[in-house]
């Protein structure tokens, strides 16, 4: 196949490439805009097409061989064809294999979103605009669809714009796209939230409460009070992460939660999350008891039990949901302990 190149503007090249005669009897070609960011040495080179020596033409044949072979090959993909909505499901298929399955649900949701309002529009014509209007339109009243009051929070829209701009960063990468829409829109800004915590009143009325507590609730938030573990870390522990000669627990493992999948083990995601915490030995002789009321019931319930190994568990045996929100059940919804003063 021939290829060819035209110089469009300072920066700007169209990648040509003659693919024989259609049924029509037409030339059928294929083209692309590409950027080449190479600047040109010569002060009167203001047609690089007849300067062989140019860089930025040079950078630009270059892109041609690439063009040349993907179009051989049929791998290239025409932006001008190829709609939002189909490249967003190819993308999240092919582009991110990866992604762990509650990453995955979310980034789903968020691009379904998105192709309810540009999923029409061809992949090569999605403006800095089209984004722009999308995004004024999560802060509308009313938008959110877990049937809670109020508006999308800047942060939640800041996570759309960045699974959108990492989208479209592919398909840069990938040669469909000569530049990324999402450059040129402002990400979303994040106030500085404004971070609650227990004062002493309701630290004492939580030690409190938790004096008369089931004895499975009352060690689960004394340890997450004294470790500050994440909801997935706390309901992930199993027996053999704790040891109680040493008062540590080792965090190998999270809980989570997706709909349709259940409560499904995840390793962590680095290395370093992975860790070994010290445990005060007041909350140790708590688990300590825990661990031996747990065993009780595990034999009074018999052939019942689903054989989880896990801290805290449901009645049955089988991992509690992560999402559970133990103070709040109990009357306490505050989510940090403040030092006294």
């Amino acid at each position: 196949m021939a290829g060819s190149l035209e110089k469009r503007g300072k920066d700007s090249w169209r990648l040509i490439v003659s693919c024989g005669m259609g049924p029509d009897g037409k030339q059928e070609k294929k083209t692309k805009t590409v950027t080449v960011n190479t600047s040109c040495p010569e002060r009167s080179c203001k047609d690089c097409n007849k300067l062989t020596r140019c860089k930025a033409r040079k950078e630009a044949e270059r892109f041609l061989v690439e063009f040349v072979a993907e179009v051989e090959k049929g791998l290239y993909v025409d932006p001008t064809k190829l709609t939002l909505k189909d490249f967003a499901e190819k993308w999240l298929r092919d582009g991110k294999p990866d992604l762990a399955p509650k990453t995955r649900l979310r980034y789903r949701e968020i691009l379904e979103r998105a192709g309810e309002a540009m999923g029409h529009l061809k992949l090569g014509k999605i403006k800095p605009l089209h984004l722009v209007e999308f995004y004024n339109n999560l802060r509308e009243e009313g938008i959110r669809r877990d049937r809670r009051a109020g508006r999308l929070s800047e942060k939640t829209i800041l996570y759309y714009h960045r699974v959108l701009h990492a989208m479209f960063s592919d398909a840069v990468k990938w040669g469909i796209l000569s530049q990324n829409p999402a450059d040129k829109v402002e990400a979303p800004k994040l106030k500085r939230a404004k971070v609650s915590y227990y004062d002493e009143k309701q630290t004492a009325e939580l030690l409190a409460a938790l004096e008369t507590a089931p004895l499975q609730f009352k060690a689960a938030i004394l340890l997450e009070l004294a470790t500050g573990l994440r909801r997935g870390e706390l309901m992930g522990l199993e027996w053999q992460d704790v040891d109680f000669e040493a008062d540590t627990i080792e965090v190998q493992r999270s809980s989570q939660y997706l709909p349709g999948h259940g409560v499904f083990t995840k390793e962590p995601k680095t290395e370093t999350s992975k860790r070994i915490l010290a445990v005060p030995a007041s909350v140790m002789a708590v688990l300590k008891q825990y661990k031996a009321a747990q065993a009780e019931h595990r034999l009074q319930v018999g052939d019942l039990w689903q054989g989880s190994n896990r801290l805290f568990t449901t009645w049955d045996g089988r991992p509690m949901h992560p999402d559970s929100r133990l103070t709040a059940k109990r009357g306490f919804d505050v989510p940090r302990i403040r030092e006294p003063a």
